[in-house]
């Protein structure tokens, strides 16, 4: 756990040991279960999450009452509702484990900490969050021009086996179609 969090950050700055241990030892780890929540909606969101094993979606449920799903992560991720987040205030997100899963979190409070003593924390999480924003822009930008089979080969590409470990219907919430529509698109030929 520890060495992933290590070799995690430092493809994105180079972060000196005893700098990484104190940073280290503000993260408390949590386990959740299956189904567990994280976050419900209407709550404050406290923390985020370092995903150590696991899988995790976050979500919204629409004025028909349906789960959008905006995001997924898996190991060797960070995942919050960051407006909750930074602006301590309810979230509109659901934050769900869809496996058991092992995280490493951090508060608010600790995080400001580790900015105000560890610059390169600073940037680091701010490296982690312009990639997060680009691959936000991305995907809205290329889900706009492309067809929803495109989307799918796209998402099997990207994340090699994750299809195996998430069931359809919350694949096709991800991917804006029906359940019953990607079971169509799977049948087709990948280009």
């Amino acid at each position: 756990m520890k060495e992933n969090l290590k070799k995690y950050i430092a493809r994105y700055v180079d972060l000196e040991e005893p700098d990484f241990e104190y940073f280290y030892s503000l993260l408390n780890e949590k386990t959740f279960a299956k189904k567990e929540f994280l976050l419900n909606a209407r709550e404050t969101c406290k923390h985020q999450y370092f995903i150590t094993q696991g899988l995790i979606r976050c979500f919204y449920i629409d004025q028909n009452g349906n789960e959008k799903i905006v995001q997924f992560g898996i190991e060797n991720w960070w995942i919050t509702n960051l407006d909750s987040f930074n602006n301590q205030e309810p979230s509109a997100l659901y934050i769900q484990a869809l496996e058991h899963t092992t995280t490493l979190s951090i508060s608010k409070q600790s995080l400001e900490n580790a900015y105000s003593e560890i610059p390169m924390i600073e940037r680091l999480f701010r490296i982690i969050t312009e990639r997060t924003l680009i691959a936000h822009l991305r995907r809205n930008h290329f889900y706009m021009k492309v067809s929803s089979k495109e989307r799918y080969d796209n998402l099997v590409r990207r994340i090699p086996n994750f299809v195996q470990r998430v069931p359809q219907y919350m694949i096709a919430s991800y991917l804006d179609i029906t359940p019953e529509y990607l079971s169509e698109l799977r049948k087709l030929p990948s280009k």
